[in-house]
């Protein structure tokens, strides 16, 4: 158990009622968890709002309330702590309450809106297998795929877990000897205050396009989202941004890092930069340099996709920065793994090719044609298996649509997670700004294996398929329930490989 001063450490409050010197047992803010001598954070949610249920909360053995607005019935022998932003609050408070472990690891947040997971995973690989005096380096990851221990798989609901859910697992990961943790930090998750309390060594930013305007209502919010992360690191942090993105200039503004790095293919003034020397359906061969040294490293490697290079920079400049060997790198970059879901290959026998992807926003989904588009006539040989989310961003429905079917030679449009709405609605507005000429090109097929079927029906030897938008998912959420299903095995079993 805590004292409750120990965890308002660093918090500042604008009212207390009650004993400060209480001990607290557990925090929540999900009031159906709450146990005896427990902590309740009233947080305003999405749809919920933590103050209706401060009674029920009391009633579940809570000793102690933090909340935006002190309830009108104040019970004997109950703490209220008053605060400003409950969800502020409980980032400070769950980094207190587990011994504030991200100042026991080093911490290193990747950001944007495409590059997160791939950065993330070719991270936890290359310091996973990274040894010293036989010696593993002992890691943790924190990404959309799953959660990692020392290589021990954990599942993840969510990009960037809750505060109290992120604190716990780096607390899991200080005791299993961690010295690195790699991590997703969503838009969602800084603006909801998860991150809270957390002490980042590192921060990277991949890129900025359109997604989740659902939730953010505008680009420009979701561009601030992004720079609010950069713009709370610590004057000891080192920030890292990709400086041929449009917005990565932005990031560094008024950003109190102490170091402040840029990385890019394209842009001058960069610090770590990177050429593509080739790529193929085999993967790149790359070379990277660094400003202030002579020696540039070239490799190859298995990833595929020219979007990876910038992935793999990225991954590069966080690894020189914590002061690894630039040889080690190139050693272990080649047999690295590819990413769960993220341009994965299938090849039967009859010669069709099948990629795999994730990209479920405008840009990946044109940056992935892009790639394959190096190693075919995208509208000969590419057929596309695509979908859009249900109750998320409508407005990029059409675009993602319009970019698949004039970039293909046939473009499947089928069910992706419709979660709550109708699939064929979904359908209607992918298609609302095709015209005639690209209307002619699509299928509309809300099965989706058995639009995975007849792309492969439909294709013939030294074509292409996509199928997009769900990568290493293995349901479809249907009105709230997860059925069973798995992009990759699907096309592997009617590819018959």
């Amino acid at each position: 158990m805590k004292l409750l001063k120990e965890l308002l450490f660093e918090l500042e409050y604008d009212n207390i009622i009650g004993d400060i010197d209480v001990k607290i047992k557990s925090i929540h803010f999900n009031s159906s968890q709450v146990v005896k001598s427990s902590l309740f954070v009233a947080n305003k949610g999405v749809k919920n709002d933590g103050h209706n249920y401060i009674v029920d909360s009391i009633s579940c053995g809570a000793t102690v309330i933090v909340c935006e607005k002190l309830p009108i019935n104040i019970v004997a022998g109950i703490t209220y702590v008053k605060v400003s932003d409950s969800s502020y609050a409980l980032g400070i408070i769950a980094s207190n309450f587990f011994n504030n472990p991200s100042k026991k690891i080093k911490l290193i947040g990747i950001t944007g809106t495409n590059g997160k997971t791939s950065t993330t995973y070719y991270l936890t690989s290359l310091f996973s297998q990274y040894h010293v005096d036989s010696t593993a380096c002992k890691v943790g990851m924190i990404s959309t795929i799953e959660n990692q221990i020392n290589n021990l798989p954990l599942a993840t609901n969510h990009t960037t877990p809750d505060a109290v859910s992120i604190n716990k697992l780096l607390s899991d990961m200080v005791d299993a000897g961690c010295e690195y943790c790699f991590m997703e930090v969503s838009s969602h998750a800084i603006c909801q205050q998860r991150i809270s309390g957390l002490d980042f060594d590192i921060a990277v930013f991949t890129n900025l396009t359109r997604d989740h305007l659902d939730y953010h209502k505008s680009f420009k919010n979701y561009l601030n989202a992004k720079k609010s992360f950069f713009d709370q690191l610590s004057p000891k942090a080192t920030a890292i941004v990709n400086f041929d993105d449009d917005y990565g200039l932005a990031m560094l503004m008024d950003c109190p890092a102490g170091r402040q790095i840029k990385y890019g293919m394209k842009s001058n003034g960069c610090f770590y930069t990177g050429t593509i020397l080739q790529n193929n359906i085999d993967g790149l061969t790359l070379k990277f340099d660094e400003v202030d040294s002579v020696d540039s490293v070239e490799f190859n490697t298995n990833v595929v996709g020219n979007f990876n290079a910038y992935n793999l920079l990225a991954a590069y400049a966080v690894w020189v920065e914590l002061g690894f060997s630039k040889e080690r790198f190139k050693v272990l970059v080649s047999s690295m793994d590819q990413v769960p879901g993220r341009f994965n290959l299938l090849r039967s026998k009859d010669g069709v090719i099948g990629v795999v992807d994730y990209a479920h926003t405008p840009d990946a989904l044109s940056k992935v044609i892009n790639s394959i588009g190096k190693f075919c006539d995208v509208k000969k040989d590419l057929i596309i298996v695509i979908g859009c989310g249900g109750n998320r961003d409508i407005g990029k429905r059409s675009i993602m649509g319009k970019i698949a079917a004039e970039y293909s030679r046939l473009s499947i449009f089928t069910s992706d997670n419709p979660r709550f709405e109708n699939p064929e609605c979904i359908l209607d507005d992918m298609c609302s700004d095709l015209g005639f000429i690209l209307d002619k090109k699509i299928k509309r097929i809300t099965n989706r294996e058995d639009a995975i079927r007849i792309a492969v029906e439909s294709a013939s030897k030294g074509q292409i398929i996509l199928v997009a938008g769900k990568g290493h998912e293995k349901y479809q959420e249907i009105k709230g329930t997860h059925f069973p299903f798995d992009d990759f095995d699907t096309l592997k079993k009617i590819l018959k490989i």
